[in-house]
């Protein structure tokens, strides 16, 4: 089971948390590091104890709709 983690960007939608995971990957040809961030949906059946800007762990689950692959373990 894949995990990821990130920072929640968005807890207005009902059971889904948008979470924007950061990270740093090295170009092949110019050894320069950069940034790179992809916004997941995740699963949460409480989405109102979670605020905007806390740290949560994701993991990769069955499809639960046509975006949601991520639901929140910690």
């Amino acid at each position: 089971m894949r995990t990821k983690t990130g920072h929640i960007t968005s807890n207005k939608m009902q059971k889904t948390l948008v979470v924007t995971v950061t990270s740093d990957i090295k170009h092949p040809k110019y050894n320069k590091n950069y940034k790179v961030s992809k916004k997941f949906y995740a699963h949460c059946e409480d989405s109102s104890k979670y605020n905007v800007g806390d740290v949560v762990t994701i993991a990769e689950t069955r499809p639960t709709s046509k975006l949601k692959r991520w639901k929140v373990v910690g």
